[in-house]
């Protein structure tokens, strides 16, 4: 029996190996009868499918450029508008401090010209105080003349007696020192 399956082994792997003539004339047929088959319903489909896959590819990449392209010009759109709003953010900034310094400058010469009304109007007042003290202390001085006059000479003495004797006295007094002008009050 051991005979028997050699044979049988040695036989089955033969005949693929050893050229024959009419297997190869039918193996012919049926590869191109396959191929025809496949020629008219396989390929075409396979065909379209890699039509339709490589248009949906080109179609992709003309997309991803058109993107790209739109991205390139908006991110060129907002650089434009970044530089915009920083010259216009620099322009607000200048404005800003050329109106603080014209604030500044105008709050200085308002407190410079109120300070020098504030000074002329205390001279002026000064002045008038001082013209007022000067009479009040030239009617003291006249009332203290009359009365030392009286005294002095035990009699009244007439109006005009009393005129003279006070311009006299007023006369003799320097009043200038009082005024701090240096003239004669």
């Amino acid at each position: 029996m051991t005979g028997l399956v050699v044979t049988a082994a040695s036989d089955s792997g033969n005949f693929l190996v050893s050229p024959n003539v009419g297997l190869m004339i039918w193996t012919l047929l049926a590869f191109f009868a396959t191929l025809m088959i496949l020629r008219k319903l396989a390929f075409p489909r396979i065909q379209e499918a890699l039509d339709r896959r490589a248009n949906a590819i080109e179609e992709s990449i003309e997309h991803a450029e058109r993107m790209r392209r739109e991205s390139d010009e908006l991110l060129e759109e907002y650089r434009e508008r970044l530089k915009e709003a920083r010259e216009q953010a620099e322009e607000i900034v200048a404005r800003a401090r050329k109106a603080a310094e014209n604030v500044e400058r105008e709050g200085t010469e308002d407190a410079r010209r109120k300070r020098e009304e504030l000074m002329a109007q205390a001279r002026r007042d000064i002045e008038t105080e001082t013209r007022r003290a000067i009479q009040e202390i030239r009617r003291e001085v006249a009332d203290l003349t009359v009365l030392a006059t009286e005294k002095v000479t035990r009699k009244a003495l007439t109006e005009e007696d009393q005129r003279r004797l006070v311009e006299e006295a007023l006369r003799d007094l320097d009043f200038s020192a009082l005024s701090g002008d240096g003239r004669e009050g």
